[in-house]
């Protein structure tokens, strides 16, 4: 007797195995794709299109302004879920498939997934050259899909319906893996999309993928205890695997029982809660002065779940003890084995467990304690200094900004933010109170990731206050799916800083000697120079265009009242603030940015020269 089967469309049968599919740790389950973002045209209109309203009733649908925004908002949806739960984009051929590629690089990099299902050009070559159509001299078979292959951690064209039964499990495999996940590619030609197969029923069948928690090996756990308790002055840094393994609280356990301080890169922080007495804050170039001054001296750092970026190392100048060893304690591999590390291959919380069972006893000394403690006495006055408004009715500054927004939020809110100037203020200032309410996205640092990424984050927590903190430049690269979180009902806060430009990138251009060219968004002379007047662009009113409720605040008090107003807001909502010249904390460590060695101009030959003393810092760690 043969095996049941079911006549269906490629893409009609996708959709079904996609609505079955599932991960489970610790016993949780969730849904693996938990909906699908799309925007439809020629390649999938009539194949991924139509099996979506086929099954409506199993596979939620959002409907994006731009594709690489409905990346952006799959990835926030992925992160704050702790990598448990997924969501597909769907996208036409041609333009609509190329630009998933930021969006796909920022997934894998970030290490975080989503699932691409783009259009491609007919199997069967029946219509050839096709509407969009890149044409290879020699070779017929390469698509412009082919783009994604670089940034996808699994990559399949399915040239046949019965293609799909092997790809699409592995594809989950990757998508559940906390290992090897990112950007998951299937390439799907329009006529193999809308062709019909007998499909086994078991195809169908819920399936679990189990998201495992690999302990770590005795001997890499005996070889890291012996470590630790030879070391005087260790350090942890905390990077972005302690969320991803829902290991905050091992952690804390871990430094509750030995002293050992913990930093924390863009993705890390808050691992701890900021007014932890161990907590250090962020690490690195965007760092902390009390953060740098100890990873300048500690003799051992324990890396936990982090990729050790240049910001992080400070471009390899930041760990200058003679004699300072690294212990990485990492799920990925080739993470755990950077700068000659020891190594604990393993989940975050499994690892950090094992580690506290087996230093039972030990503990840094109290004069190490004194010291970090002290230093983050001596922050924190900083940070009080940076946040507060002396004078209510004055233009707020962009740090001021921080510290209204910091009077407002409570611990379960989100703040989200990727690029420009703001990361730099928020690793070092901003007091995180739970371990889901900082989201920077700082891997790949992509201007426009906020507001899509917004709504992801409110996709994925109902009812929680989710804010998106954009400056001018960001804002005008992505603004699109505000109009997707007014249709879909979905009440983030955007808080719009005008600063009128590339504030971020103009400061590095005056170091590195190029005067801050293009950097402004002002009035140009003849001559090229700028004028200094603004520009007559009005954000605020292109925000309530498209659909936002917009509050407009001038002064610190009443951008404090807007933010509350937005707060307790049921609908998409953006405070607009213009803000003052203001200083912020300096960079507590260096980063490289290799300067024009030879120049007729005195701004670069002078940051040459001040390069050149920089670089002469950094160390091979081998």
């Amino acid at each position: 007797m043969s095996a049941a089967t079911r006549r269906l469309t490629t893409a009609q049968a996708l959709v079904r195995f996609l609505a079955a599919q599932y991960t489970e740790r610790d016993g949780v389950r969730h849904r693996l794709v938990a909906g699908t973002w799309g925007i439809f045209g020629h390649g999938n209109v009539a194949g991924v299109g139509q099996a979506l309203v086929e099954y409506g009733d199993v596979m939620p649908f959002h409907q994006g302004r731009s594709e690489q925004a409905m990346v952006h908002a799959a990835v926030g949806h992925a992160r704050h879920l702790n990598r448990l739960s997924a969501q597909a984009v769907t996208t036409s051929i041609g333009p609509g498939a190329t630009n998933l590629v930021t969006g796909a690089a920022l997934a894998t990099v970030n290490r975080l997934p989503v699932l691409l299902l783009t259009g491609d050009y007919f199997a069967s070559h029946a219509a050839d050259p096709l509407l969009q159509q890149l044409e290879h001299p020699s070779e017929a078979d390469v698509s412009v899909n082919d783009a994604l292959r670089p940034v996808s951690r699994y990559f399949d064209r399915i040239n046949r319906p019965e293609a799909l039964l092997a790809s699409a499990p592995r594809a989950m495999r990757v998508l559940a893996d906390p290992a090897e996940t990112g950007a998951v590619t299937l390439a799907l030609p329009q006529d193999v999309q809308a062709e019909a197969f007998d499909w086994p029923e078991e195809f169908f069948a819920d399936r679990v993928w189990r998201v495992r928690r690999p302990a770590p090996d005795p001997e890499e756990l005996a070889d890291a205890v012996r470590a630790l308790r030879a070391a005087r002055r260790p350090l942890i840094v905390a990077g972005g695997g302690v969320h991803h393994g829902e290991a905050e609280a091992a952690l804390e356990a871990l430094v509750d029982a030995t002293g050992i301080p913990v930093a924390s890169t863009q993705a890390g922080k808050g691992s701890l809660r900021h007014d932890h007495p161990a907590d250090l804050g962020g690490i690195g170039h965007t760092g902390t002065a009390v953060a740098d001054d100890l990873a300048r001296t500690a003799d051992l750092v324990i890396g936990v779940g982090t990729r050790y970026s240049d910001f992080t190392t400070a471009s390899g100048t930041l760990f200058q003890d003679p004699g300072v060893r690294f212990l990485n304690l990492n799920i990925t591999a080739f993470d755990a084995h950077k700068l000659a590390a020891r190594t604990l291959v393993c989940d975050a919380r499994a690892g950090l467990t094992a580690l506290t069972g087996a230093l039972s006893g030990h503990r840094v000394p109290s004069s190490y304690e004194d010291e970090y403690r002290a230093g983050r006495a001596r922050w924190e006055e900083t940070v009080r200094a940076a946040l507060r408004a002396d004078d209510e009715n004055a233009v707020p500054t962009q740090t001021q900004v921080l510290g209204a927004l910091d009077a407002v939020v409570g611990d379960e809110d989100v703040v989200i933010n990727a690029a420009g100037s703001l990361p730099g203020d928020l690793h070092k200032l901003w007091r995180s109170r739970s371990p889901r309410q900082y989201h920077l996205e700082y891997g790949y640092s992509c201007m426009g990731y906020e507001i899509p990424a917004a709504l992801g984050v409110q996709q994925a927590a109902p009812g929680v206050p989710v804010w998106a903190l954009v400056g001018d430049g960001t804002y005008l690269m992505n603004p699109t799916e505000i109009v997707t979180a007014v249709q879909e009902e979905l009440p983030v806060k955007l808080v719009l800083v005008q600063n009128h430009g590339y504030a971020s990138i103009g400061g590095l251009s005056e170091s590195v000697g190029a005067e801050r060219f293009g950097t402004d968004y002002r009035h140009r002379a003849a001559d090229g120079t700028f004028t200094g007047a603004p520009l007559p662009v009005d954000l605020a009113a292109n925000a309530a265009s498209l659909g936002m409720d917009v509050l407009r605040a001038k002064t610190v008090r009443e951008l404090r009242e807007a933010l509350s107003t937005a707060r307790a807001a049921t609908r998409p909502t953006c405070v607009y603030v213009e803000t003052a010249a203001g200083d912020a904390p300096g960079a507590q460590a260096w980063w490289d940015v290799p300067v024009a060695e030879v120049s007729a101009r005195d701004a670069a030959t002078g940051a040459r020269a001040r390069y050149e003393q920089a670089v002469a810092d950094r160390r091979h760690h081998l």
